[in-house]
């Protein structure tokens, strides 16, 4: 008798259509995890240090004068130093676009700020940008800045400019710089 292994083609209908009686545990273990995940606390910080939540930090927009380009803003909470020395600090600017069309310009900061004097700035329009997000990181002991993120997309290798010429960026780094000092009033800077 020559005898020989046995072959998916040798086996017969019944056994190869047969399912293994454990079949559905496959499908019942994702459902598990899934259950499982949605019972385990929320903060897992107690059990895993220095795994926590990551929270974005408080908005504290602080406006400059504005310019004859446009108005700017720097967030204070936003004030990081990092190894080289340098600030790094989320900025909004806004171009001026006047409501008409013409040539007119933003009252200077003598006559006030937008922020302050609302009822003195032309309604926005439609057309109006909101502006534009930038990280700037500056140097406040050369007096150096640059973009080195706009929109939220990053500017690798941005040159440094100097601020002269540039009022706004010359304000933001002024004032972002002094509030970076240690002892500044709310020291924002972690």
């Amino acid at each position: 008798m020559n005898q020989r292994a046995l072959g998916p083609a040798d086996r017969s209908a019944g056994e190869a259509t047969r399912q293994r009686p454990w079949s559905w545990l496959s499908a019942l273990v994702p459902l598990a995890l899934l259950l499982l995940g949605l019972a385990l606390p929320a903060a897992p910080a107690a059990r895993w240090p220095g795994l926590g939540a990551a929270w974005a930090g408080p908005v504290e927009w602080r406006e400059v004068p504005a310019s004859a380009t446009g108005r700017q803003w720097w967030d204070a909470g936003s004030l990081r130093r990092n190894r080289r020395g340098t600030l790094s600090v989320l900025s909004r600017f806004q171009p001026l676009e006047p409501a008409d069309g013409g040539t007119e310009t933003m009252p200077t900061a003598a006559a006030g700020s937008p922020a302050t004097e609302p009822a003195r700035q032309p309604p926005r329009s439609p057309r109006q940008p909101l502006g534009t997000l930038v990280v700037m990181e500056l140097d406040c002991d050369l007096a150096l800045y640059r973009d080195i993120s706009v929109n939220g997309l990053p500017r690798f290798n941005a040159p440094w400019q100097p601020i002269d010429g540039d009022p706004l960026a010359t304000v933001t780094l002024r004032q972002a710089c002094a509030a970076a000092q240690p002892g500044a009033a709310s020291d924002p800077v972690g």
